[in-house]
């Protein structure tokens, strides 16, 4: 802006100089922007003492200036000072407008250049123009700057030493513990400032269906199972996320890999010991699970999910072809039919071919010697010995850490000693993982009402099932009426038993 429209201006506002002010608070813990009010009302009443009008206020609220984060209106208001809106800017505290070195030389070339003064409530006024006042704004933001690491340092020091402790370091309710106590504590409503009664929680002590979930949930991964059967079990529960959102497929993974499931307390990422609350799973079926969603091996579903029993699992026995079968429309789309992925010959009616393979698994999971097709335990396997050795193995990879940000040992060795450890820990784990892995028989071998059971299981699990027993071909039939009247060939179905 030239200065002969500048003295324009300022003949129109009656010679009274134009004022800009600035409010930011990094951290508005209630939503209501009460301190960004004070900050304002403050900078009105020096303006107005001063007989400055203000010409427009910038607001940044619950916005840090040390995180880096962009502060829209701090941006928008040098936009402003730059086409020349005012020639005063008006700040609580110097540390409002900034605690970034670079931010502050950028401002002070812009204060140079277009003649912009700087007064604050707290502060005092501050001269940009002359050496004195440029060194007096830098040592107030790099105090200001010290100020905000060495609050950062307590945070995380704080942090971790809850963490340490066991105890819960905020935020979202986790899924599976915060049970009320009975007692009530104020809580501001973001966005209105109204103030409600909301329970407080023991988060040591676990929700009991919750709690449930995440024992079943493992189970279910344990035995064969997976992350959608498990989604879909928790749906039919009506059970919902702490947020009251349903629980979709990668929140559910995530659920099942928390250590917090077993009672390990973790900071950063590391796990750094036992955590002070109740497990909702105990530590080798949560290692076991980890290994099993955490393998690069394991098959996430590339395609759609399977609808039908033996879809992709019964192969085809047309001369020498063991493709997969899988399950499409036939009879004019009157009903569903296996056929071979390589289109040989003709299909299978699912329905009676499943029914009929289920059946066969049902009366052989019935017989009284239905025991011995249970796989025995991993012999050798001490779980307690594992887990005393993970736990040895983890506190090395943090002594190590200690002992490099000490400067005791030096990069490579420190590189050396983390592998190593490392893949020790990975063979542990395996090893935990053997030991709990559950035989997908555990819960049809030896109950009342196999049939009954076997009616509880979702598809996935019986599809494992029949993996895990049966491999099923199906052959070539007989053409024509067979000796039951019928037209499915069950001498063409062949079925062999894996144990």
């Amino acid at each position: 802006m030239s200065p002969t429209l500048r003295a324009a201006i300022d003949t129109a506002t009656g010679g009274r100089k134009r004022a800009v002010i600035y409010c930011r608070i990094s951290q508005d813990r209630t939503g209501a922007n009460l301190g960004v009010d004070r900050q304002r009302e403050d900078c009105k009443a020096l303006a107005e003492r001063n007989g400055w009008d203000v010409v427009e206020v910038y607001v940044d609220n619950d916005v840090s200036a040390f995180s880096g984060k962009l502060r829209k209106d701090y941006r928008r208001m040098l936009a402003d000072l730059e086409l020349g809106t005012a020639t005063i800017v008006i700040a609580w505290h110097t540390d409002r407008l900034h605690r970034s070195p670079t931010e502050l030389e950028e401002y002070i070339d812009l204060s140079e250049r277009r003649g912009v003064s700087t007064h604050t409530c707290q502060a005092g006024s501050i001269d940009l123009s002359s050496p004195s006042g440029r060194m007096t704004a830098r040592i107030l933001g790099a105090v200001a700057r010290q100020e905000s690491e060495h609050k950062g340092h307590r945070v995380a020091a704080a942090r971790r030493q809850k963490a340490k402790a066991g105890l819960w370091s905020g935020g979202l309710r986790p899924f599976g513990w915060g049970v009320p106590t009975g007692e009530t504590k104020k809580k501001t409503v973001k966005g209105t400032g109204e103030e409600i009664d909301v329970p407080v929680l023991d988060m040591t002590k676990l929700v009991p269906e919750e709690a449930a979930a995440l024992d079943a949930g493992t189970d279910q991964i344990l035995a064969g199972g997976s992350i959608k059967g498990w989604v879909r079990w928790l749906a039919g529960k009506g059970l919902l996320s702490t947020q009251g959102k349903p629980i979709e497929h990668g929140t559910a993974r995530d659920l099942l890999l928390r250590p917090r499931n077993a009672g390990i307390a973790v900071y950063r990422g590391e796990e750094i010991g036992k955590g002070k609350w109740e497990a909702a799973v105990d530590e080798p079926r949560f290692r076991a699970v980890v290994a099993v969603l955490t393998n690069p091996a394991r098959t996430t579903t590339p395609g759609p999910t399977p609808k039908w029993f033996g879809s992709l699992i019964y192969e085809c026995g047309y001369e020498g072809c063991t493709q997969t079968v899988i399950c499409t429309l036939a009879g004019g789309g009157n009903y569903p039919s296996y056929r071979c992925q390589n289109q040989c010959g003709g299909g299978r009616k699912a329905e009676v071919l499943d029914r009929h393979i289920q059946d066969l698994l049902i009366e052989r999971l019935s017989r009284n010697d239905a025991a011995a097709l249970l796989q025995p335990a991993p012999d050798g396997v001490n779980v307690a010995a594992l887990q005393l050795e993970s736990e040895q193995i983890r506190r090395r990879l943090t002594d190590l850490a200690a002992l490099f940000g000490a400067g005791t040992v030096d990069m490579g060795q420190f590189t050396e000693g983390t592998d190593v450890a490392r893949a020790q820990l990975e063979g542990v784990t395996a090893q935990l993982a053997r030991a709990a892995v559950k035989d997908p028989l555990v819960g049809l071998v030896g109950v009342p009402d196999v049939r009954k059971a076997w009616e509880g299981l979702d598809l996935d699990r019986r599809r494992t099932v029949l993996r895990t027993l049966l491999k099923v071909t199906l052959r070539k039939p007989r053409p024509g009426r067979m000796p039951d009247g019928g037209y499915f060939d069950y001498d063409a179905i062949e079925a062999v038993w894996k144990r």
